[in-house]
């Protein structure tokens, strides 16, 4: 004999169920995927550069240079990526540029600062700790802090501007004792 089940209920696992589970996945394989493959690549695969042959140098440490720097360096197109990973021409034309400092002798901060010469900070896909930057990231947590100081100050105004409660007098009490007592 076959059992029946309630009406509305839906077997297998209710979405909440899923969705935990799901998070819980994620969560281990983001956690476990440097383990599977290099401590840079997500699950054994490596990350697809944008350099193109004709760009490499020929010596191997300068190419390795190039290659750090353009990892940290914004393409101004893509904005979310760095000029390693971006096929944008300006792309190119920056891991181009920043190969052809480095032949010429300049050191990292020297091409870094070249580069933030010319393209200003944006360029960076970190940018560096200045006044500017504190200022920046500060800026929201004190208008935060003065929202809430704002609201602590005008609740104990309200608590201080409100009438004081009057006590009852001794003819209002035995009135409210018997409308009480009849109620």
């Amino acid at each position: 004999m076959r059992r029946m089940r309630p009406k509305g209920r839906t077997t297998g696992p209710r979405p909440a169920g899923r969705l935990l589970r799901a998070s819980a996945l994620a969560l281990l394989l983001g956690t476990c995927a440097p383990l599977l493959g290099a401590p840079d690549t997500l699950l054994g695969v490596a990350p697809a550069h944008a350099v193109e042959p004709d760009e490499i140098l020929s010596d191997p440490a300068l190419e390795a240079r190039a290659r750090e720097l353009s990892a940290g360096l914004r393409c101004m197109v893509c904005q979310n990526q760095s000029i390693d990973d971006s096929n944008a021409g300006l792309a190119k034309d920056l891991r181009v540029l920043v190969r052809e400092r480095l032949v010429a002798g300049d050191t990292n901060e020297e091409v870094i600062d070249y580069l933030v010469s010319r393209y200003g900070e944006f360029v960076l896909l970190q940018p560096r700790v200045s006044l500017g930057t504190i200022a920046l990231w500060a800026t929201p947590v004190a208008v935060l802090l003065a929202g809430l100081g704002y609201a602590v100050v005008s609740m104990r105004r309200r608590r201080a501007d409100a009438p004081a409660v009057a006590e009852l007098t001794d003819e209002e009490r035995r009135e409210l004792d018997t409308v009480l007592k009849r109620g």
